[in-house]
């Protein structure tokens, strides 16, 4: 049953997700996915990960959610922001970068994990952990005419 409903989780919610929430510029073109990491052991007996399109997902797997984007227009776009939810079914993955601009309280205020706190079940604060992070911010200084790229964050599924 519990596989089942991630299925219908992964069908639904991590989808959607999969998709920038906000991006300022009609000029970039975004598309998002969502990959699987699986470990396929080869005929040499050597362990490599792949990423494959997920069609049954459980708790514990590893994600990638990825964002491409590609400016489509004839003027470069300065200070490009892409702004993705981390969907409620997953949580950041512990070895995620360190660089990356994250949200713990819904997208209210943004910087390092590192450097970020929440409140506590005891209503103290206590340093934010992958778990808190609610929102992922790329910053792109320019992207130029016909630029392409892609945006990625690892997630664990809770």
């Amino acid at each position: 049953m519990k596989k089942f409903a991630i299925a219908l989780l992964m069908a639904g919610t991590l989808s959607a997700a999969a998709a920038p929430a906000f991006a300022q510029q009609k000029d970039i073109d975004l598309k998002g996915d969502v990959k699987l990491e699986k470990v396929v052991t080869g005929d040499n007996g050597e362990d490599t990960v792949e990423l494959v399109t997920p069609d049954t997902i459980v708790p514990g797997d590893r994600l990638i959610f990825g964002t491409d984007y590609s400016n489509k227009g004839a003027q470069a776009v300065a200070n490009f922001v892409v702004t993705n939810p981390v969907p409620k079914a997953v949580r950041l993955a512990p070895d995620a970068s360190d660089e990356l601009i994250v949200s713990v309280d819904g997208g209210e205020s943004w910087g390092r994990l590192s450097t970020l706190t929440v409140a506590g079940e005891d209503g103290a604060q206590r340093a934010a952990a992958p778990e808190d992070v609610t929102h992922i911010r790329w910053t792109l200084a320019s992207v130029a005419p016909g630029e392409s790229g892609r945006l990625e964050y690892p997630a664990i599924i809770r």
